[in-house]
């Protein structure tokens, strides 16, 4: 196996001194970036695409990451095509990908996609004891490689923005649970602009609205959900969104009519 790292690298006088790779940043959020402070470095799209793979998974083999980034052609070709990306990747003279056994990110380079993971897993596995102040802080960060169609950048992208709208949502329930109905609100809020057609979303809003004793915001919402659902679906609200309003929160049937 051929060692990327500067300390196993084996040089010539005409190969490219490798760099440390502790102040590199990879962005993976709204679109492909690796810096090393204000600068960016340049990088063919085949190499984009492996850096980009494996900021994604903690590691992988040669022939997965071929199989993945080439599907088209023989395991041959794509093997070749791994090694010529390989070798592209260490001419840059920075140490971005090692390759002991199987192909990793090089220790030291901070990955914007598991920054946030980390993060979003806090949140999510365990709700009661997240901080307030990292509840309220919860952003929805982008799309994953927009402008990229692959299938395994579409697998991904769909993931993390399934996780993006499970964790504005936890953190919506928790902190109206304590009180906290302003960032309740606007945890619910980014939810459903994130996707509008989302009922949980608009449940989550909508409990804020009744905390609050909203009944008028609380049905203007429910309202705005039936109709994205009827126009992007083609569906009206579920049972459960409608109990939400007609069973426990309007005893008078206020919100009975016509749903």
């Amino acid at each position: 196996m051929v060692e990327l790292t500067p300390a196993a690298h084996v040089r010539t006088t005409a190969e490219p001194r490798q760099k440390r790779p502790e102040s590199l940043r990879l962005r993976l959020f709204d679109g492909f970036e690796l810096r090393r402070g204000q600068e960016q470095l340049p990088l063919p799209l085949n190499s984009q695409r492996l850096i980009a793979l494996l900021g994604l998974r903690e590691s992988t083999t040669r022939g997965q990451a071929g199989g993945i980034l080439w599907p088209e052609v023989s395991e041959q070709q794509a093997g070749g095509r791994l090694r010529t990306t390989l070798w592209r990747i260490q001419r840059t003279g920075w140490a971005i990908v090692e390759c002991r056994g199987q192909l990793a990110l090089a220790p030291g380079i901070e990955v914007d996609v598991r920054t946030w993971l980390r993060s979003a897993r806090s949140v999510l596995d365990d709700p009661g004891a997240a901080d307030l102040a990292q509840l309220a802080a919860v952003r929805p960060v982008g799309d994953l490689l927009p402008g990229w169609y692959e299938d395994w950048v579409l697998v991904e992208r769909e993931r993390l923005r399934q996780l993006q709208l499970h964790t504005l949502e936890t953190a919506s329930g928790r902190l109206l649970k304590e009180g906290r109905h302003a960032d309740a609100l606007e945890s619910g809020m980014r939810a459903v602009q994130l996707e509008p057609t989302r009922e949980s979303a608009h449940r989550a809003v909508i409990r804020v609205h009744l905390a609050e004793g909203n009944l008028g915001e609380a049905v203007r919402q429910f309202e705005a959900c039936r109709a994205v659902l009827r126009s992007e679906l083609g569906v009206g609200p579920s049972p459960l969104l409608q109990a939400l309003l007609c069973e426990e929160e309007l005893p008078l049937g206020l919100g009975r009519t016509g749903w």
